[in-house]
């Protein structure tokens, strides 16, 4: 714990020393450098340092390098104010580049495909904003998580390869996005083009080359699970690209909201049922699938205060409960980041708190990627001024969480006061007054290994062990890569060292023989 927190307390002074060395060396002379908005992040956002120091192993000279290089781009690009309407439509409908389903360890995919792709002078600009925007739109959506890349190269040939365009995918990881790449999987890759991947290799660097994943459409499944690859890969997905609208929204509204609970008692479970065939009933005819209620906060507050007290304490019993929060500008949401499910019984409830930080009624719902795992009570609703809501997630059934799984928290201001309907509320509010948080799934240990302290030990120290390999090891690969470099270096110099050594002798063989010719008698 003491070695924990000395790493914590070295990792902090590490970022001070960072943002400190950035203002005096890179600010002073060139405030018009970058985006105000860029340089106001990285005088604020520590999570964003870090990646930046992690990414080239926290030595803060190849991360200062880093983080002036990716501003500049940014600020070249226009990245913070790329937004849909700024790219030309046709890039969209051709669904060469798209954020669709997860790997097996939970991280989104990020497709390619590059049979789509045809080279073109006049239009590279914008496929690298192109890039440019699907990256800076997962980067708000979902802060601090990384994606896996995947290049589907069947059916493509060396018409479809441009490296320039490729050496900037690669930089977009390398350097404009630290952290951000779980793996590069390069799915059939033909032998043709082994040549120009030998010199994709020489750009990537050592933190990434040792993420390349190069497989075939019958081993990809050791990393993409059926469910999310396309039938040409053997898998299951009948997702079909189309435009609009845009496809990375994997969020659905739970089939029985506000339905029963695993494990309530049997009151709560008649009441659950009857609200579930509500639900779907209603389900044809509204996409938020519940009856429209009505909600009249100044008589249904005081009369249904005292329930709600009771029915609360009923449905958090056994449920786990928030330890971190995030503060958002309507609602402050605890956890901040994950859910946390495991096998056991007691394992099957997690707890959203949501606080009102507002003057006004707030509206909330919560989605989530798989509908048909997870029951949520209440899933729309409102929370009063300064009031706070418990939110009890539970696993339906059998179902078992995973790290794929994710829930989006929506929350609107509601300025006018009185009765109103939920469901006309969020078909009417603007999209630019919704708050929006995601929240990721963690996948608990089993009970026994949890319990058992003799197992426990030696996987914590298996993991950090496996960490501490894996930092080695890139350390490694990056001395192992100066190396190389200073050996061609001394290898050219030897070369031109041999030229002018040849060059001396020849001039030497030149001067004996006229001196050998000054001498004789004429």
């Amino acid at each position: 714990m003491a070695e924990l927190e000395q790493r914590e307390g070295e990792q902090e002074k590490k970022i001070e020393e960072t943002r400190q060395r950035f203002k005096n060396e890179f600010l002073q002379d060139s405030i018009d450098k970058y985006d105000s908005r860029d340089v106001a992040k990285i005088e604020k956002d520590d999570a964003l340092v870090e990646g930046y120091l992690t990414w080239r192993l926290n030595v803060v000279d190849d991360a200062l390098k880093m983080i002036d290089e990716s501003l500049q781009w940014r600020k070249e690009f226009g990245v913070n104010d790329i937004t849909e309407s700024t790219i030309p439509k046709w890039m969209f409908e051709t669904g060469a580049v798209y954020l669709h389903g997860y790997d097996k360890e939970g991280n989104k995919l990020f497709w390619f495909r590059v049979k789509l792709h045809v080279k073109d002078a006049k239009t590279i600009m914008d496929k690298k904003k192109y890039v440019a925007f699907w990256l800076e739109r997962y980067a708000k959506k979902e802060p601090g998580m990384p994606l896996t890349v995947v290049f589907d190269l069947s059916e493509s040939g060396l018409s479809n390869i441009d490296m320039d365009f490729v050496k900037y995918i690669i930089n977009c990881f390398k350097i404009y996005y630290p952290k951000f790449l779980s793996k590069m999987i390069i799915v059939d890759m033909p032998w043709i083009m082994n040549a120009a991947w030998k010199i994709v290799k020489s750009w990537l660097g050592p933190e990434a080359i040792s993420k390349l994943r190069f497989t075939t459409r019958t081993d990809v499944q050791t990393f993409i699970g059926p469910e999310y690859l396309p039938p040409h890969m053997g898998g299951t997905d009948s997702f079909k690209y189309s435009y609009p609208p845009l496809p990375d929204d994997d969020f659905q509204t739970p089939i029985c909201e506000n339905g029963p609970i695993a494990s309530e008692d049997d009151t709560e479970s008649k009441e659950g049922e009857m609200e579930g065939k509500d639900a779907l009933e209603s389900s044809f005819n509204s996409e938020v699938a519940v009856k429209p209620k009505k909600v009249n906060f100044l008589d249904d507050s005081l009369r249904a205060e005292d329930n709600d007290k009771g029915d609360s304490c009923a449905r958090t019993k056994g449920a786990r409960k928030p330890l971190t929060t995030f503060k958002g500008p309507l609602l402050d949401v605890s956890p901040a980041e994950e859910l946390s499910f495991g096998s056991g019984e007691t394992e099957k409830k997690s707890l959203i708190i949501l606080s009102n930080v507002t003057k006004n009624q707030v509206a909330f719902k919560v989605r989530t990627t798989a509908p048909e795992k997870y029951r949520v009570k209440p899933s729309s609703s409102c929370c009063e001024p300064g009031a706070s809501v418990d939110i009890v997630v539970s696993l339906h059934g059998g179902s078992q969480a995973s790290p794929q799984d994710r829930f989006l928290v929506m929350a609107a201001e509601m300025d006018n006061a009185g009765s109103q309907e939920l469901a006309q509320f969020w078909k009417e509010v603007p999209k630019t007054k919704i708050m929006e948080h995601r929240l990721r799934c963690h996948v608990l240990e089993s009970v026994k290994s949890t319990v058992n302290p003799l197992r426990d030990s030696p996987v914590e120290t298996g993991s950090n062990g496996q960490q501490e390999f894996n930092t080695a090891l890139m350390r490694v690969m990056a001395c192992n890569s100066r190396l190389e470099q200073k050996l061609n270096t001394c290898l050219w110099v030897q070369k031109v060292l041999v030229v002018l050594v040849l060059v001396l002798v020849m001039l030497n063989l030149l001067c004996l023989y006229r001196l050998g010719t000054a001498q004789r008698p004429s």
